[in-house]
């Protein structure tokens, strides 16, 4: 965030220096007002040009086996360019890598899920998924595991038909 911060600042100043530059070319006949005018629209730009590859760049830093099931997109009147071409503000991605299964329940299988936002920490929660049943149950409070292995006090949520991060736990 905090480099974003900079980097924004920068682009301001780096516009206001093109402004100022084209002023000098021109014989000074630019009105005054356009530097901070170029500066403004400077850091506007950066800022959107962040909020758009936010998610590409952090996609592409997920280590090995960590894959992204589903993303959130946001579109805001306060944002109008956003009606048009909606920007990724979080998403869910699934560390097929870590998957575990029990022998006693064959169908289930435990994985952890991160939960990746904006301007947000990124959150891990383990995660149930019963691949025959179409369910899944956040491991998160009140649920335990019996002597068999099998979770007791799960509150199972019902997937709806090809949900993909079910689809990505299921398939390892």
């Amino acid at each position: 965030m905090f480099v974003e911060l900079i980097a924004t600042v920068f682009a301001g100043i780096a516009c206001a220096g093109v402004a100022m530059l084209l002023n000098v070319v021109t014989g000074r006949r630019l009105p005054k007002w356009i530097m901070p005018i170029a500066a403004g629209l400077g850091m506007i730009g950066m800022t959107i040009s962040n909020e758009y590859t936010w998610f590409d760049r952090t996609a592409e830093r997920l280590p090995e086996g960590v894959e992204i099931a589903t993303k959130v997109e946001e579109q805001s009147w306060l944002r109008p360019w956003t009606q048009i071409w909606p920007y990724t503000k979080r998403f869910a991605a699934v560390d097929k890598a870590t998957a575990r299964t029990n022998d006693d329940w064959p169908e289930q299988r435990l994985a952890d899920v991160y939960f990746f936002g904006r301007w947000s920490p990124v959150n891990k929660a383990p995660m149930l998924f019963d691949c025959q049943s179409r369910r899944a149950a956040l491991l998160i409070d009140g649920a335990d595991f019996g002597e068999n292995g099998g979770v007791t006090n799960a509150d199972w949520q019902a997937l709806p038909e090809g949900d993909q991060t079910l689809k990505l736990v299921c398939e390892t």
